[in-house]
């Protein structure tokens, strides 16, 4: 990285008073100067985003805004994971959605179990004749709507009296993951499902909703036998249950883990003429080459959802199907619990990785969760656990959460870089934001990366900077002080949202054209420069 040089060009505005270069506010706090409070635009906080005084040659980024550029589409951050469908019932669950539809472009959640017995949706009478209840099914996705996103419908489990056997899955909550008992039975039970849903929201509404069929049945969250050839079966037997109703609901699958079946499953359907209108898989950081690519390869944690993700855009692609969308249903940079890896700073510059990598490969990418009101390991003991959520217990933000509101930030047009670790993006209104990160293995403590931005042709201009780093914008560091607490009070609680909380921007100037920046080790910095105030 040191020494590398690319090229961006700006056309830079009138020169203006503006408040000295970032670099220079840097130093003068290491030198325990503060900086005039007459100057304009200069809040006391622009010192405190962790930056220093350079040492060595950075690397320099000049800007160029007659390179090419396309369309940016936030793909990662329209779709969020959530625990199980009955927790969307509760308080808690709907407040953190609340709080990262304010942050985000969130526009879908999917969660499992919509048809699972504590929902109530399928029972039987004492004659065996089937008997349905969507008394939860609208609390549940009332409740969603309320807050401004819509349902990714997630088709699973099995409700108990439908089951083929009683095999369930190792969560704590213990879904049945086993085949239907009988398939008209099922194929009634998807009808009436969808009708309902029609009948209370509007075709107009449930259109704009994904059907997924089943959760991961290359996995032990499917118990049919042979796996993929009876899945097949509960593909084609839902999706036609699903036309019937109306042929614009939208179904899709094979929801696999690992990447895994795409082809196959598109091969199946292009052959026997059943519907498919999107397809989605899963992958996560920590995922084996072996599991996803048949290889032995040692692929790095920030590399392999992408890598996964163009596996399976390029087979939709060589397919039968090759307009088919691709939903990326979960995604994260760990499947395990690893609080080091989802509770960490780590998650910033890996989430730049991946919102870098991603682009122009997939529609839409499902971040596994939003939340940490998520029980398949069983009651969560402590705030932090490794849990998949952007918020942890008491609505506290985790560095994850900060850089989805910084990512969110970027603009719409990406201007091409061919820079690592940066991503250059273009508002309407002519600003420029830059996305740049430093990224390092989860356990490493990695070197500060220096950066100068240059734009050609000099001259002053005004831009603000936002970092996420341990300093700001991560709460381990008060939440160690607190002493760990597993059960914090309702003031600790306070404290350590108040603590995860980011800070405002800092307003600072580039001065002859030049910004110098230090980013820490897993650190993600957001500058704009020009155009309307920003945030």
């Amino acid at each position: 990285m040191n020494g590398w040089t690319s090229v961006l060009n700006i056309n830079p505005s009138a020169p203006r008073r503006s408040p000295p270069p970032l670099a220079v506010l840097f130093m003068l706090a290491a030198a325990g100067v503060a900086p005039a409070s007459t100057q304009a635009g200069v809040a006391p906080s622009a010192a405190q985003h962790g930056a220093v005084a350079h040492v060595g040659a950075p690397q320099i980024i000049m800007i160029d805004p007659a390179a090419p550029a396309h369309a940016f589409p936030h793909f990662w951050e329209q779709m969020f994971g959530s625990g199980r469908a009955v927790l969307s019932l509760r308080d808690d669950y709907r407040r953190d959605l609340r709080t990262v539809k304010a942050a985000t472009e969130v526009r879908y959640v999917r969660f499992h179990g919509i048809l699972l017995d504590e929902v109530g949706v399928y029972d039987e009478d004492a004659k065996g004749r089937a008997e349905y209840n969507f008394s939860y099914v609208d609390q549940i996705y009332d409740g969603l709507l309320a807050a401004g996103v819509r349902p990714f419908v997630e088709l699973s489990f099995m409700p108990r009296k439908l089951a083929a056997a009683p095999v369930r899955q190792s969560f704590w909550y213990a879904p049945i993951v086993s085949p239907p008992k009988d398939y008209s039975r099922w194929d009634a039970l998807i009808r009436a499902f969808a009708r309902h849903l029609v009948d209370r929201y509007g075709i107009a509404e449930v259109s704009q909703w994904y059907f997924e069929v089943w959760n991961e049945p290359n996995l032990d969250f499917w118990a049919g036998t042979p796996k993929q050839s009876s899945y097949w079966q509960l593909y084609d037997q839902t999706a036609l249950a699903l036309k019937s109703v109306d042929a614009r609901l939208r179904v899709g699958g094979p929801a696999t883990a690992q990447a895994a079946w795409v082809s196959a499953f598109i091969k199946h359907a292009a052959t026997r003429h059943i519907p498919v209108d999107f397809v989605s898989s899963h992958v996560y950081g920590n995922d084996k080459a072996e599991d996803v690519f048949g290889s032995h390869e040692r692929i790095p944690r920030n590399r392999m959802v992408c890598r996964a993700v163009r596996k399976v855009h390029d087979e939709i692609r060589a397919s039968a199907l090759p307009a088919l969308p691709l939903i990326w249903s979960e995604f994260n940079a760990s499947y395990a619990n690893e609080p080091a890896v989802t509770d960490a700073l780590y998650m910033a510059a890996w989430l730049g990785e991946t919102a870098s990598r991603c682009d122009g490969l997939v529609d839409a990418m499902s971040y596994w969760t939003f939340s940490d009101v998520f029980e398949e390991q069983g009651v969560i003991k402590t705030p932090f656990y490794g849990g998949f959520g952007l918020l942890a217990e008491g609505g506290i933000a985790k560095p994850a959460f900060n850089a989805f509101v910084l990512l969110h930030r970027l603009a719409h047009t990406r201007i091409d870089l061919p820079s690592p670790e940066t991503l250059l993006t273009r508002r309407r209104d002519g600003a420029l934001v830059l996305a740049l990160w430093n990224y390092a293995a989860p356990d490493a403590a990695g070197a500060p990366r220096q950066v100068r931005l240059r734009l050609q042709g000099g001259g002053t201009q005004r831009a603000t900077v936002a970092l996420l780093d341990r300093s700001h914008g991560d709460v381990n560091g008060a939440y160690r002080r607190m002493g760990s607490p597993r059960y914090p009070t309702q003031a600790q609680y306070r404290a350590l949202r108040a603590a995860a909380a980011l800070p405002p921007p800092a307003a600072v100037s580039l001065q002859d054209g030049a910004l110098d920046l230090t980013i820490p080790a897993h650190g993600l910095a957001l500058v704009t420069i020009g155009g309307a105030a920003t945030p």
